[in-house]
């Protein structure tokens, strides 16, 4: 049983070369249930509850060819994750058009879409380039009138920009209850009518026109054939959160399904690839 004030497991992780494996071994370890990353000149902390923790779990995340690896590894208490986000967390700018800041940032004049978000603990350092793609994707697909699903909404900023582009509906999707309050308290913040709802695939019903799942490989692999069952004739999906070396294998399953290949995004070593029904 989980005690009331959890003890947190933190591990100060060393990496060389520091990029672009930094930013890997953080969303790896994200899949894995970290729940925060602080980045450090040598590399990253990474924090995780200790009744969560399984370290032969962990260690499997940091391993790259080439890539020498460090551990050091701690108990502390309840972590202040305020002072971490506003420490790690950066305004992202997409393309001149779209300005994403958190209250503790300044505001700027100019964006045509300029978005407030609250990052929490639904938001890491590591997975901007995946939401840049995704952002970039958004800003060139007409959404006017689209009932749009957010899989893994996160702090929902995909589905509040495309509420801002004129969504008809936009509903998010989290196996996290804290990403789905977030969601929900960044929408209304925004001004953008959103709902959401707690699980994974299991909890999709209804059918889409524009599907975003910006999430990570193993997930979007078994999970591909509910987002294809779901989209409507004609409609969209936009994948993220996968590398270079994996567009083909994701690429493959979504088009033994009846998609087809639309484009594809690059940002460091990350991928995002679009297919249409």
């Amino acid at each position: 049983m989980k005690s009331d004030t959890p003890i947190y497991i933190e591990l100060a992780v060393a990496v060389s070369p520091l990029e672009p494996f930094r930013d890997l071994f953080i969303a790896q370890l994200g899949a894995v249930g970290f729940e925060s990353f602080s980045e450090t000149e040598t590399g990253f902390a990474a924090y995780i509850i200790k009744d969560d923790y399984v370290a032969s779990a962990a260690l499997e995340q940091l391993q790259w060819e080439g890539v020498t690896v460090s551990v050091e590894e701690q108990e502390i208490e309840q972590v202040n994750w305020n002072s971490e986000w506003e420490t790690n967390f950066d305004p992202i700018e997409v393309d001149g058009r779209v300005y994403i800041r958190a209250p503790f940032h300044p505001e700027r004049e100019g964006f045509e879409y300029p978005m407030l978000i609250e990052p929490k603990m639904s938001f890491g350092t590591g997975h901007h380039q995946t939401t840049h793609m995704m952002i970039q994707w958004l800003l060139e697909t007409p959404s006017d009138e689209a009932d749009v699903l957010d899989m893994g909404c996160g702090t929902g900023i995909l589905g509040i920009l495309a509420g801002m582009r004129g969504a008809k509906s936009v509903h998010g999707i989290d196996v996290d209850t804290w990403c789905i309050e977030n969601t929900l308290e960044n929408a209304e913040r925004n001004g953008v009518p959103m709902s959401a709802a707690l699980g994974g695939s299991e909890v999709l019903e209804g059918t889409y026109d524009l599907i975003l799942a910006n999430i990570n490989l193993n997930v979007l692999l078994a999970d591909v054939s509910h987002y294809v069952n779901a989209l409507r004739k004609g409609g969209c999906i936009f994948f993220s959160g996968f590398y270079e070396e994996n567009v083909s294998t994701l690429r493959a399953a979504a088009e033994a399904l009846g998609l087809t290949f639309q484009g594809i995004k690059a940002r460091e070593q990350w991928r995002s690839i679009k297919m249409v029904k």
